[in-house]
């Protein structure tokens, strides 16, 4: 008997039978020197070149006394292929704000930005891998006492469980997107649940988010896109859901009923299209399926599943689709990037 999974669509409450999608997949596409390996991929984005970026989980870490403190850095690097898969070049190798990598994207002029969990800093680097921006800081950095204080979600001053403090002050970060007009979106998430917005030079606006399940409230928002109309989505994969804001954050809607969402992208074009990663839990491996939306919630289908084979996903970490039916997928769990190429 075909097995359907049955998807409720936020705001309609309308039942739909989930197809699934045909795709050819290429696991191999990168292409390491001898000397380097590829380890957790944690984050793949591309260029308007279509050249590959990777933020892995690969390398040793490195600790060194300083004063009172310990000085931490290493443990993630930042790889950049061609089109084909060809090695080009590492950049910032062993930058003191590699550590621990969550994600990477390149804005609308082909500037990249690392996401890091570990320095709980976001990093901009121009086309040619020079740095041009910090976000964020590291706890080492701090006073005597790391990560305590306002860090851990603002209770001491009367703030919402998981609001952060106002500016870059990030609690183990997750993601970043940007609108039109530059303004730059940071997904706060591990500790803290919030979504922390700043303008193109760096400077903070706003932000809004707390724990919780209610409208505007998160439960581990891991994943940013934003769409043509300026519009934020935020896979809030704890609540099951993707909530979507307006550029200002207000609540707009949700989408639901496609698994824990845990990785998403917005395709380009006239008609852009919404993925979205049912990553399996670390623990297991159940789940792992992809789903294609359109931007309203409707569910256009599904693709692949849980496994180590090719076409097959090990917690897809981020996802890149610079095309409607083109996209790049960074798995944890498999040590890998796969091509994908839907039919």
């Amino acid at each position: 008997m075909k097995r359907f999974l049955i998807a409720l669509l936020a705001g309609t409450g309308a039942l739909l039978a989930q197809p699934d999608i045909s795709f050819h997949s290429a696991p191999d596409l990168l292409k390491f020197p001898e000397h380097i390996f590829l380890g957790e991929a944690a984050g793949v984005a591309t260029d308007s070149h279509g050249n590959i970026f990777v933020y892995t989980r690969t390398g040793g870490a490195m600790a060194t006394m300083g004063a009172s403190r310990v000085l931490v850095h290493g443990g993630s690097r930042l790889f950049e292929f061609d089109r084909t898969g060809k090695y080009v070049r590492e950049i910032g190798q062993g930058l003191y704000g590699f550590l621990f990598a969550s994600s990477v994207r390149v804005d609308a002029h082909d500037n990249v930005w690392a996401v890091d969990r570990g320095s709980d800093m976001v990093l901009k680097f121009d086309p040619s891998g020079r740095l041009l921006m910090t976000m964020g800081r590291k706890p080492e950095a701090m006073a005597e006492g790391g990560r305590g204080g306002a860090r851990g979600g603002g209770r001491g001053s009367g703030a919402p469980a998981g609001a952060g403090t106002p500016g870059d002050s990030f609690n183990h970060p997750t993601d970043v997107a940007f609108d039109k007009a530059g303004n730059i979106f940071v997904a706060d998430g591990y500790i803290n649940a919030r979504i922390a917005k700043f303008n193109s030079d760096g400077k903070f606006l706003k932000s809004w988010g707390a724990k919780g399940d209610a409208h505007g409230q998160f439960n581990l928002p891991l994943s940013l896109a934003v769409d043509a109309a300026d519009n934020i989505y935020v896979a809030d994969r704890g609540n099951k859901r993707i909530q979507v804001f307006d550029d200002n954050g207000a609540f707009t809607r949700e989408i639901a009923g496609v698994g824990a969402p845990w990785a998403i992208c917005i395709s380009p074009g006239a008609h852009q299209y919404l993925y979205s990663s049912n990553s399996n839990d670390p623990a297991n491996l159940d789940d792992g399926e992809i789903y294609k939306l359109e931007l309203d919630g409707k569910v256009l289908g599904k693709f692949g599943r849980a496994g180590k084979l090719a076409s097959e996903f090990g917690t897809v970490n981020q996802m890149d689709c610079r095309g409607p039916n083109e996209l790049f997928v960074a798995e944890v769990l498999n040590w890998r990037v796969q091509k994908l190429t839907l039919k």
